[in-house]
């Protein structure tokens, strides 16, 4: 098998290519980007929220499926109970749209700034409305087929 062919040839290639180190890169700063909003989101805002609600701990709100009553989702996981996790589901959205709000204004930013440092476009020249003449060097019309001056054909 020559080099560079092949299976394993062919996943270098693709492996190598700008665009899958580029998504590489954005997962691992994704995934750290994640933990920040995570301990954003609890703790500071849940417990806010938690505040405006009196308490509520969201991680606390479940559904025992078997029908017994618990007082916490870690009794309730304790006792070996089948939950429904609702509190966490609310917690993972409320993550998610802080998340896209916060990537949001860093868009936002990032396109104000880079509006900011943008050279401003330089116009196209205008089309010429006027040529010279070939024979006599004067400044005609565009359009014109025949010299006003020198009267020669153009």
């Amino acid at each position: 098998m020559a080099k560079g062919n092949g299976f394993f040839g062919e996943f270098k290639k693709f492996i190598m290519r700008g665009n899958v180190i580029d998504l590489a890169v954005g997962v691992i700063v994704g995934g750290a980007f994640q933990a920040i909003v995570k301990s954003l989101v609890d703790d500071v805002v849940m417990p806010v929220i938690s505040l405006a609600t009196k308490g509520i701990n969201f991680a606390d709100l479940f559904i025992a499926l078997d029908g017994g009553e618990y007082a916490t989702l870690a009794a309730a996981q304790e006792a070996g109970a089948a939950t429904l996790n609702y509190g966490n589901f609310i917690s993972a959205i409320l993550n998610f749209i802080i998340m896209a709000f916060v990537v949001f204004l860093l868009v936002k930013g990032i396109n104000a700034a880079a509006e900011k440092t943008k050279k401003p476009a330089e116009e196209a020249p205008a089309a010429p409305t006027t040529k010279k003449c070939p024979y006599c060097k004067s400044e005609i019309d565009i359009d014109a087929t025949k010299c006003p001056n020198c009267t020669s054909d153009l």
